[in-house]
């Protein structure tokens, strides 16, 4: 699509608001970011390595519906993962008067030598891969001053970031960005900033009678001083998707319901916040405080221990909060940061049974529901939380910033990762490299793993070149902890294994990104 095409779109796309606006200026926009990365851990999609068959936790509610654990990571061998992403962003601002503006921005990301289409041994040409063609990454129109001055309206596909990122942020992923298809209102007065949005999530509406999942909140932030900003939000994920764990004939379903089983209800996840912030003087700090609550339906329908029924009570009750104090150094050029700080979100772990229970054959599984990340722009490790979705966890962190020249900066930092409920593993011992589970028909005979993830040491230098090109390398190095060994539930709001059972080796991460903005 040539910037003509995307031209005329956004023109078209404002008129539809006001047809008497007129086409003051038109500006282009984008960036193109690569990201060269190292590392000796391999990972690949959820669910795709698996960590202990389901005969060795028989019975047990693990969340993969009965399939045994399983994981995307490799902690236990040497498997280097070795490529070059690029991602290419290219945006059409379109300004009309009576303050209305359009925006389109389209995305390609593609990891080099996959779209590659010619064979060099025979010559022959075929057709570039179309797994990833360009993207709508937004498209929105844009009112301000709608109805009251400092009121904006944003409608259309939009990407968002509240505060720090902390639950809400365009980012998916270091090279990939996440959008949402709503409308937003954004008013701004002095020092008081309020926004609210209704985005829809998923849409099925030829198959479904219920309103699918939406995404809505309302998140204010008001600026008392340098010294004290605060900010308070409600967010709430509704999911209305019919669950149903069996499609059986009439008289069954009719037990179902006097038994209470396979009775799932839409899923309201609801978070409440607070976050607060500030500097004075060289000392700065950030505090972010939520607590989650509601019906956690579309998460117990994953724990089914026999393939069958799920937990159709399961709820959102967790906490998750995230804080760093840093104080600056005046030393000339140098000017080095020093700070601390800690991230605690809160986890479950009922992934074991009892004696009575492993004994009942009308036991109920009991989901293991962590605090929900949403779409966090926080990301704390590359070996464990690439995509910013690791819960039932603790982290605590210690480094320095500081200034090597006019263009450069340095980092240095350690990260600790600690379970906050760890794993229950069969009773087993280890014959070298391998786990043996003694009685694994016995599942309800288990040690507690320990939660002890690791420590990471982390750094990194980053180099402007110019105002739009710079440049980052970063190097890191896990130091692997006996919670990897054992096993431990973190990835994936913690309902997936970040791994479960077996040796574990120290893990080397490093990464290159060269990006221009323009």
């Amino acid at each position: 699509m040539n910037v003509k095409v995307v031209g005329v779109y956004v023109l078209g796309l404002a008129l539809c608001v006001d047809a008497h606006a007129g086409l003051q200026n038109v500006t282009i926009d984008g960036e193109i970011k690569i990201r060269a990365r190292y590392r000796d851990q391999f990972e690949d999609g959820p669910g795709t390595r698996l960590e202990m068959p389901a005969f060795q936790v028989p019975g047990r509610p693990i969340g993969t519906g009965g399939a045994g654990i399983t994981s995307r990571f490799d902690f236990s061998h040497v498997r280097p993962q070795k490529y070059v992403e690029q991602k290419t962003l290219l945006g059409v601002n379109a300004d009309f008067t009576n303050h209305v503006r359009a925006y389109v921005q389209l995305e390609q990301y593609n990891v080099w030598g996959r779209d590659f289409r010619s064979n060099y041994i025979t010559g022959a040409d075929f057709p570039r891969a179309r797994t990833r063609d360009v993207q709508v990454q937004q498209s929105y129109i844009e009112a301000n001053n709608f109805f009251a001055e400092g009121l904006r309206m944003r409608i259309g596909r939009q990407e968002m970031r509240l505060g720090k990122g902390f639950l809400i942020s365009e980012k998916q992923s270091s090279q990939r960005n996440t959008s949402w298809d709503g409308v937003r209102f954004t008013y701004e007065r002095d020092r008081l900033t309020l926004d609210t949005w209704y985005a829809i999530l998923a849409e099925n509406s030829a198959i479904e009678q219920d309103e699918d999942v939406i995404f809505t909140g309302v998140y204010g932030s008001y600026d008392f001083s340098d010294w004290v900003s605060a900010s308070a939000y409600y967010l709430l994920i509704r999911d209305g998707r019919s669950l149903n764990d069996t499609n059986f004939i009439a008289p069954v379903e009719w037990l179902e319901d006097a038994f209470g089983i396979d009775d799932y209800d839409p899923t309201y996840l609801q978070t409440v916040g607070v976050r607060v912030w500030g500097q004075s003087g060289m000392l700065d700090y950030d505090l972010d405080l939520a607590y989650q609550f509601g019906n956690a339906d579309a998460v117990g329908v994953l724990f089914k221990p026999f393939g069958v029924y799920g937990d159709d009570d399961a709820e959102f009750d967790n906490f998750g909060g995230d804080i760093e104090l840093g104080y600056t150094f005046d030393w000339g050029d140098v000017d080095p940061r020093v700070y601390v700080g800690a991230a605690y979100y809160e986890g479950e772990d009922n992934r074991d049974l009892n004696f009575l229970e492993w004994l009942s054959p009308f036991d109920t599984p009991e989901a293991s529901v962590s605090f929900n990340r949403h779409w966090s722009g926080i990301k704390y490790s590359n070996f464990f939380d690439n995509n910013m979705n690791m819960s039932n966890v603790i982290i605590l962190r210690g480094g320095v910033e500081f200034t090597i020249s006019d263009a450069v900066d340095g980092f240095v930092e350690l990260v600790h990762y600690q379970a906050d409920e760890p794993f229950d593993l069969p009773r087993h011992f280890n014959l070298g490299s391998y786990f043996i589970p003694i009685a694994p028909s016995l599942s309800f005979w288990t040690e507690e793993g320990d939660d002890d993830i690791g420590l990471v040491a982390k750094v990194g230098a980053s180099y402007d070149y110019s105002e739009d090109l710079s440049m980052k390398l970063q190097y890191e190095h896990l130091f692997t902890g006996d919670a990897l060994e054992d096993g431990v539930f973190t990835d994936r709001m913690g309902i997936f294994s970040a791994s479960a059972g077996g040796r574990k080796e120290d893990k080397h991460y490093l990464e290159g990104v060269v990006s221009i903005k323009f």
